[in-house]
């Protein structure tokens, strides 16, 4: 007999995490020899761009975890877009990523209304697409190699 239930509890949460990774660590090799190594934490990444008063004009956040730069956020202050601000903020992550990080790929995810073809104009590739999530937008994966 089991008892279900459906409530958020972060003690419960910590401890399916961790018994999931030692599960994934006896389970992959890979996995295993990165246990105990700088590689296996996840690394912030944030790059800023302010204006000239110092106000947030843009940003990127993400994180690097073994050779990858995961991209969670990239945005730009409307008044800012078409300048080429984006890119920059793109390009200076990458470029931190894969020079001091050692990074070999990046993958990002973003909605069709949002930046599929800036990324793409970026050298990134759509390697999953989401239809109706959430419903009326498609979510897109991509990934572009760093070396």
């Amino acid at each position: 007999m089991f008892r279900i239930e459906a409530e958020v509890d972060k003690e419960r949460r910590d401890l399916l995490r961790s018994r999931l990774r030692d599960t994934n660590t006896a389970a992959s090799p890979v996995l295993a020899a990165l246990r105990g190594t700088p590689a296996e934490r996840e690394l912030p990444l944030h790059v800023w761009a302010l204006d000239a008063t110092g106000a947030l004009a843009g940003g990127l956040v993400g994180h690097t975890w073994t050779t990858w730069l995961h991209v969670a956020y990239l945005w730009v202050d409307e008044r800012h877009r078409g300048a080429g601000l984006g890119s920059r903020l793109l390009v200076r992550a990458e470029r931190l990523a894969r020079d001091e990080r050692g990074c070999h790929g990046a993958r990002l995810e973003t909605w069709d209304f949002q930046a599929p073809h800036f990324y793409r104009r970026h050298g990134y590739k759509v390697v999953c697409a989401i239809p109706d999530y959430p419903p009326g937008i498609t979510e897109y994966t991509l990934l572009k190699p760093l070396r």
